[in-house]
């Protein structure tokens, strides 16, 4: 299979064929304060030339400020941000050289589309011809080329961020940065666009920044994803890594669905409902919970080993079902499964795990319990 990033430029359009490698961004050590409030707690990242990266996490995590800070939007409070191997800790946004698309579009209404996107080349003196020529080509791009007189009250929500994604592009930008760019948009259009910046961001080969909360999105489209947690990386890998292989129980927790069951660990394997399962990182002997994946439980015969359940809900999602099953031990848990296997609501059913590794965390104690209640 060809690699995306290795397909030849072509010269029909300015835009594709001006295009570098892309750009090497890092965070060393960067810290945010706001007043006594730390935001980002010594945040090191090394996003590679032409690499796209998101920024994963729940809202608060800290990611938006991460991306700001990048942008110099927000200034470092301290540490050092460094773009093509410099230090841009203290050059303005407008010196920067970057694409930036936020989540509102941004779209000046009394400007057409041609016009919203060539806003940023007058704006850098680019002659006018030269300017519109490469807003075309931009706006081809990202499939809108057939609507540049148009004015952004005519166009739909989603196509107002591509016009604001052309926009970012059409500088031709060493860093493109993408703050939350989808979340307004309904579902279907969402997954199209998404799809769309990762072709464009594979054919430019441009260093891409994404900030989002929703994790669909980020395995979707990324290189390497970034889990932030309280202004801190909690782990940074493929989108493999963190699915399969979590470093900590927050990643676990905020990656993929999951159910958390009781078990308890003896000498590197945790056991569940008399199942031996092994562990993906080493945790002391004691009891624990452990994270379940829909995909890993299944449903099995009477006399086969594991647990006697009953269904609580099963919805069906086209090319497979999920299930909610309530165990005989009490605990909700989902199964991913076959959408052939169809179960109703009060059927009695057995289930079983997969011997995958398992995450797990130390099972918090009574008196954690009783404060929590």
């Amino acid at each position: 299979m060809t690699n995306p990033r290795s397909l030849p430029r072509t010269a029909d359009n300015l835009l594709l064929a001006a295009v570098g490698d892309g750009t090497r961004a890092e965070f060393r050590g960067v810290v945010k304060d706001y007043g006594t409030n730390r935001v980002l707690h010594g945040v090191d990242l090394d996003v590679a030339p032409g690499e796209f990266v998101s920024l994963l996490g729940p809202s608060g995590c800290g990611k938006t400020t991460a991306l700001r800070v990048l942008a110099g939007l927000e200034q470092a409070t301290e540490g050092s941000v460094y773009l093509g191997g410099r230090d841009v800790s203290r050059v303005p946004t407008n010196k920067r050289d970057i694409g930036m698309v936020f989540q509102s579009y941004s779209l000046f209404p009394h400007l057409r589309v041609i016009d919203n996107t060539a806003f940023g080349l007058r704006r850098r003196g680019v002659r006018p011809a030269e300017a519109h020529k490469r807003a075309g080509d931009a706006l081809d791009l990202v499939g809108l080329g057939h609507l540049a007189d148009r004015y952004a009250h005519q166009l739909s929500g989603g196509q107002q961020q591509r016009v604001a994604l052309a926009r970012a592009l059409v500088t031709e930008p060493r860093v493109l940065l993408l703050d939350e760019p989808l979340s307004a948009l309904d579902a279907k259009v969402r997954v199209q666009l998404r799809d769309e910046i990762r072709r464009i961001q594979l054919r430019l080969g441009i260093t891409t920044v994404f900030v989002t909360h929703d994790q669909e999105e980020a395995l979707a489209v990324s290189d390497r994803i970034a889990v932030m947690s309280a202004g801190r990386i909690e782990q940074i890998g493929t989108p493999e890594d963190l699915y399969l292989r979590p470093a900590t129980p927050e990643v676990a927790a905020f990656v993929g669905l999951s159910s958390l069951v009781p078990g308890v660990v003896s000498h590197g394997v945790a056991t569940v409902w008399g199942q031996a399962l092994p562990l993906q990182s080493p945790l002391r002997d004691g009891a624990v919970e452990v994270f379940l994946r829909p995909e890993n439980l299944r449903f099995v015969g009477p006399g086969d080993p594991g647990i006697g359940a009953v269904v609580h809900e099963s919805t069906f999602l086209g090319s497979f079902r999920r299930t909610v099953v309530r165990t005989d031990d009490g605990h909700l848990v989902r199964l991913q499964h076959a959408a052939s296997d169809h179960v109703e609501f009060g059927d009695a059913v057995r289930i079983a795990i997969t011997p995958s590794p398992v995450a797990v965390r130390p099972r918090p104690t009574s008196t954690q319990d009783d404060a929590e209640a």
